[in-house]
């Protein structure tokens, strides 16, 4: 009988054991919030960069998948600057071939202009149209959309808020 209550004690000492290296080894899943986010103000230059190539890691930097507590339903990228975006570089023939097509409302309104057309008549619309098209499709997508700002040349007007210079190239 005595041998018996051992054997029981024994099992129940082990599984506390277990269970307490467990609990120390355990990783918890952390959610990020709109209050625990810390978003960074972050510079990027397009000069000589790809137009696809750049819009996917800039859209990657405003979803903020880089980041170890990426969650998918909250704003957790950064705030992106992106600067000097006429001089961005299209391969190929896409400055004739590429068109950028809207709608008007009204029958017979389709309109559409090519890469080269769009490009002289607003230089930024090219890199934001094609990193919103790498975003969600939701008001999500509208709020990260809000997050980037691009200019044409070298001078912005957030100097203030200190950002960091990143260099695409060294990005995955």
């Amino acid at each position: 009988m005595l041998i018996k209550y051992i054997i029981v004690d024994l099992h129940a000492l082990f599984r506390d054991i277990k269970n307490r290296i467990l609990d120390t080894i355990s990783f918890k899943t952390i959610s990020a919030n709109r209050k625990t986010v810390n978003k960074n103000w972050v510079l990027v230059d397009a000069d000589g960069q790809n137009l696809g190539r750049l819009a996917s890691k800039v859209a990657i930097l405003l979803r903020g998948k880089h980041k170890p507590n990426f969650t998918p339903h909250v704003d957790c990228g950064d705030n992106v600057i992106v600067i000097n975006s006429k001089k961005i570089n299209l391969t190929g023939n896409k400055w004739e071939q590429k068109k950028y097509i809207r709608y008007t409302g009204y029958p017979g309104g389709q309109r559409s202009l090519n890469a080269l057309e769009q490009f002289e008549k607003n230089p930024n619309s090219i890199i934001e149209k094609s990193v919103k098209g790498m975003l969600p499709k939701n008001k999500l997508g509208a709020d990260l959309f809000r997050n980037l700002h691009v200019f044409t040349d070298s001078e912005h007007k957030f100097e203030a808020q200190k950002p960091s210079s990143i260099d695409l190239n060294k990005v995955n």
